[in-house]
Formats: structure tokens, sequence, C-alpha cells
């Protein structure tokens, strides 16, 4: 059976989504120990930091413009997130066209690469730039 191309409704419906989830970031701290926020499947099996831990954070600093908490959580996200979107946008396009996405493989297998990279560096003992308070 072939994957089927996103639409624009799936596509409007994940922006809406990510919206309601930027907004409700907004207002909860999930630095703050006991916030309502879903724990790290990777962090809670392993103990290790995955390369997203200090997603939701990042997402709550951006919300408030408070830029070196962002770095501070999660630099790699938050320097690999234009080029997650351009992939999104681009396969978005294409379905649109109804012609298949283009293979971004470099990419894809880069941002693959530098995601376990960034897994390694950020779990080594003394690493500044981990993710703050909370869980």
């Amino acid at each position: 059976m072939a994957a089927r191309a996103p639409t624009t409704r799936t596509a409007l419906l994940t922006a809406a989504g990510a919206l309601a989830g930027a907004g409700y970031l907004r207002f909860v701290d999930p630095h703050q120990p006991g916030a309502l926020v879903p724990r790290c499947p990777t962090k809670l099996v392993t103990g290790l930091d995955c390369p997203a831990c200090g997603g939701l954070r990042l997402v709550h600093d951006l919300t408030r413009a408070d830029w070196g908490a962002a770095v501070h959580d999660n630099p790699f996200l938050l320097v690999c997130a234009p080029a997650l979107a351009f992939l999104a946008a681009e396969r978005l396009r294409a379905s649109r066209a109804g012609v298949p996405a283009p293979p971004r493989r470099r990419l894809t297998y880069g941002l693959a690469g530098a995601a376990l990279a960034w897994m390694v560096v950020r779990n080594q003992p003394g690493w500044p730039l981990t993710p703050t308070g909370g869980r």
C-alpha cells in the first residue's frame, strides 16, 4: 500500500495543533517540577537526554522571547528547526502539486547523523548545556 501524501487539511490541522501546543507552553512552564507536560521516553528508559530533550522548554522560552534560556535548553533543535520546516513545507508543496517530494537524502541523513552526534555530545559528563530545571 502506497503512503498517502499530506493534504492541505492535514497540514492545517498539524499547524493548528502546533500553535495550540505553543500557546499551552506559553503559560505552562516545563522548567517547573510537576508541570503537566509529557516526559521523554528515552530519558525515562535510558536516563540519557535525547536530541529533542529540552524541546518543550525551548518552545516555552521562545514564546517568552528568552533566547538565552532557549539556547541553553536545546541549541541543536533551535538551529535545526528551519531545516525541518523546509523539509515539511517542501513535502506539502509537492503533494499539493501532485508530484512526489524530491528526495533530500543528504539533508535528511545529515540531520539524523547530527542528531546522533548531538545525543552523544550532550550526554558527556560536564557538558554545560543541559535542559534547565524541571525533569
